[in-house]
């Protein structure tokens, strides 16, 4: 046995359903019960999954399942090496995100094309990358659906951390300067897992406030943030029907 070999690997149970290949990753509750609508699922039916829920559809989305809410990168990824084993193979992530970029604003989207590795649980599956990247398929299915729906949207660079209240001065201003445009706390991970594994990811995030001026503005309660949610779960739904 090779010395980098893991001792417990993510396997399907005797009892564990079989997933079809199209998997929903909802980081937030609200999201998460959005999409339960809007994919006809019933929120009352759903398998326990570590301390998230799984949903999977009984008829009209047959392939795909929902699966959150979720925070941080340890357990973002216990729950995506879970879904994979599961049988998942094209995985959408929607989560929210903090603007670092001056440009990007309360209720934006961002279409994360990189996601610099702040986060512990990355080095533990590739120790030599900086940052991860997502599914080109995904991303440019993402785009052309952002596109066509004509929603405005800013695709780039975000940065995942595991240290939500160390997200310094200093370090908003160093990764300004490195053009990112957004900060949170799975992306990076959940692309360098999806790599690793040999599936395909990509992520949608909305944002939900701004620490671009270094002072913390939140907009949980903003319009454009709600208006953008559902933006995007509505995306979602439409992704998961051609992906």
């Amino acid at each position: 046995m090779e010395d980098n070999q893991a001792v417990i690997n993510p396997k399907r149970a005797k009892n564990s359903p079989e997933l079809g290949p199209v998997a929903v990753m909802a980081a937030t509750e609200p999201d998460l019960s959005t999409l339960c609508c809007l994919l006809n699922l019933n929120p009352e039916t759903h398998r326990k999954l570590f301390i998230s829920r799984l949903y999977i559809h009984e008829k009209a989305y047959s392939n795909t399942s929902l699966v959150g809410p979720m925070i941080g990168a340890p357990y973002a990824a216990m729950l995506l090496e879970t879904i994979i084993a599961l049988g998942a193979r094209k995985i959408i992530f929607l989560g929210w995100c903090g603007a670092i970029s001056n440009k990007v604003k309360i209720g934006d989207i961002v279409l994360p094309t990189s996601a610099v590795i702040d986060e512990g649980t990355s080095r533990h599956y590739n120790a030599d990358i900086a940052a991860s990247v997502p599914s080109e398929e995904i991303v440019g299915q993402t785009r052309q659906r952002l596109q066509e729906d004509e929603l405005d949207f800013h695709q780039g660079v975000i940065w995942s951390t595991d240290a939500v209240y160390r997200e310094t001065r200093e370090k908003v201003e160093y990764f300004q300067n490195k053009n990112v445009l957004a900060v949170e706390m799975e992306t990076s991970c959940l692309f360098t897992v999806a790599t690793f594994r040999q599936v395909e990811l990509g992520a949608i995030l909305v944002v939900s406030d701004e620490l671009s001026t270094y002072q913390w503005q939140p907009g949980f309660k903003d319009n454009h943030f709600k208006q953008a949610r559902m933006k995007a779960c509505r995306l979602v739904k439409e992704l998961c029907q051609t992906l």
